[in-house]
């Protein structure tokens, strides 16, 4: 397997050194170096042989030689780097170290981001799997448009703590609910 970095990186991270901003961006890089390793780890438990781990400025991604039964394996290998960030944000809920508050925040921000179904992002991976052929054309024709709202929405708004709080609240009453069951 080749892993490739992309040189924007160190730009980005010196900048952010400079400003100040390179702990968020570490963890942030973190997670989603995990969130890839989960799907790496689903395609390999599908027989999977992974090609590259490719890392750019905003986030990392694994591509795969070949998909066998291509749509089943699409939306295992999807749903894999967003369940293990919900993982460790219910995890870290319960566990109260300095960082528990970033680390959970983090991952639910990476999980609901990556939900998103625009590509590149799991949620479309996951969607289009589920959707009539002109759908998916009209996805595929504006992703980018898409992208640029998607990305305009989080940044421009104060919406991503809203949904966190209102993510974590499910989360907490779920793993209540099951704890309560038995």
């Amino acid at each position: 397997m080749k892993i490739k970095i992309n040189i924007q990186i160190f730009a980005i991270a010196l900048v952010l050194i400079l400003t100040k901003q390179i702990e968020v961006y570490a963890w942030l890089m973190l997670f989603a170096l995990i969130h890839e390793l989960a799907h790496m780890c689903a395609g390999l438990s599908l027989k999977l042989k992974p090609k590259a781990l490719e890392v750019q400025a905003f986030g990392i991604s694994i591509v795969f030689e070949s998909f066998e039964n291509l749509e089943k394996n699409k939306i295992i290998i999807a749903s894999a780097g967003p369940f293990i960030n919900i993982l460790i944000a219910i995890l870290f809920s319960f566990i109260h170290i300095k960082a528990s508050g970033i680390i959970v925040n983090t991952n639910v921000l990476l999980a609901i981001l990556n939900l998103v179904p625009i590509y590149p992002l799991d949620g479309a991976k996951v969607l289009n799997n589920f959707l009539p052929y002109k759908a998916k054309e009209w996805l595929i024709k504006n992703q980018a448009i898409l992208t640029i709202i998607v990305f305009a929405i989080v940044f421009y708004t104060d919406i991503i703590p809203y949904i966190t709080t209102w993510v974590l609240k499910g989360m907490i009453w779920l793993v209540d609910l099951i704890i309560g069951l038995f």
